[in-house]
């Protein structure tokens, strides 16, 4: 995140951390496969839920543990403008537009391992 709390160029863009083999061979890909591999669900809001959906369902340029791990882990997306989610051929996409707080909560109640939140910067 730069000093004035964006992470997105002025058109959204995200090409300054996202391009064709970011991951291969990096510190940043190694700990990305950490992550990925020691939790048991990702928290997505309805943003990188959206930018998400649009590519790693159908990812074939990256890393095969990353993609294989991020496309079958259940997802669970907040938002109260979202009417219904989906992730491809994976039936593990779960909307919540309540309360989140308690929601999240609760999750954390639950056994299992950790939960990772992608993205809301």
């Amino acid at each position: 995140m730069s000093l004035d709390g964006y992470v997105a160029g002025p058109k959204g863009e995200l090409d300054w951390f996202v391009h064709e083999g970011f991951m291969e061979g990096t510190e940043f890909g190694q700990y990305a496969r950490n992550v990925i591999s020691s939790v048991d669900a990702i928290l997505l809001g309805r943003r990188t839920y959206q930018e998400f959906v649009s590519y790693w369902p159908t990812a074939t340029d990256n890393d095969p543990v990353i993609t294989e791990r991020i496309n079958n882990l259940p997802k669970i997306v907040f938002s109260k403008t979202l009417h219904k989610v989906e992730w491809g051929k994976w039936n593990n996409a779960r909307l919540l537009n309540g309360n989140t707080v308690e929601e999240v909560k609760t999750m954390k109640e639950l056994p299992g391992r950790d939960l990772v939140i992608y993205g809301s910067a």
